[in-house]
């Protein structure tokens, strides 16, 4: 059998990732299913989704809601943080990180952009139309809690003319991610 030895094994690259990603976009707009799929176009790619991070409060874990909740806005950040840092570390080990997440409001895609400042960043947003995403929403198993539809309109009002816009209504997921590849 073969020798192993961790002593002196560089974990990061002389040459960093290309570029890192972050996707956004309300749920059911498709920023799972295309992050997941982009990175795996990469040689080395990483797919981190702000959804597993936030699974990773076991206890006390608050979920965003349209309601005021400063603890639940906290560990928002706080998931957004951590996928900073994952992403940073993935990209000084020469793998592309993608990162998707619902990001709606300036502050915090203005939060993400300051914990990801250096890095060779594209900004993705994905908007199908409402009528898809309800759709979307509709079909696949993951149940959200309320209707979060509205958060569409605060996408569009808070973010137009931030990042590469994608309105995947009327495109396969191999579509979508061609045009990202090409466009982002």
């Amino acid at each position: 059998m073969p020798e192993t030895s961790f002593q002196g094994q560089a974990v990061d690259t002389a040459r960093p990732a290309s570029a890192a990603y972050l996707v956004i976009g309300i749920p059911g707009s498709g920023k799972s299913s295309v992050s997941a799929a982009l990175a795996r176009r990469f040689p080395l790619g990483a797919h981190i989704e702000g959804d597993h991070l936030q699974e990773l409060i076991v206890a006390g874990g608050r979920l965003p809601s349209p309601e005021a909740d400063l603890e639940a806005d906290r560990q928002l950040l706080l998931r957004a943080r951590n996928a900073a840092v994952l992403a940073r570390s993935f990209h000084a080990a020469g793998v592309v990180p993608v990162i998707d997440d619902v990001v709606v409001r300036r502050a915090h895609l203005d939060f993400y952009l300051e914990h990801l400042k250096d890095l060779p960043l594209r900004l993705i947003v994905l908007a199908p139309s409402a009528e898809v995403v309800a759709r979307r929403v509709a079909e696949r198993d993951k149940v959200l809690a309320d209707d979060w539809s509205f958060l569409d309109a605060a996408l569009r009002a808070e973010l137009g003319g931030r990042g590469t816009w994608f309105d995947t209504s009327r495109m396969t997921l191999e579509e979508t991610v061609d045009a990202v590849v090409t466009e982002g």
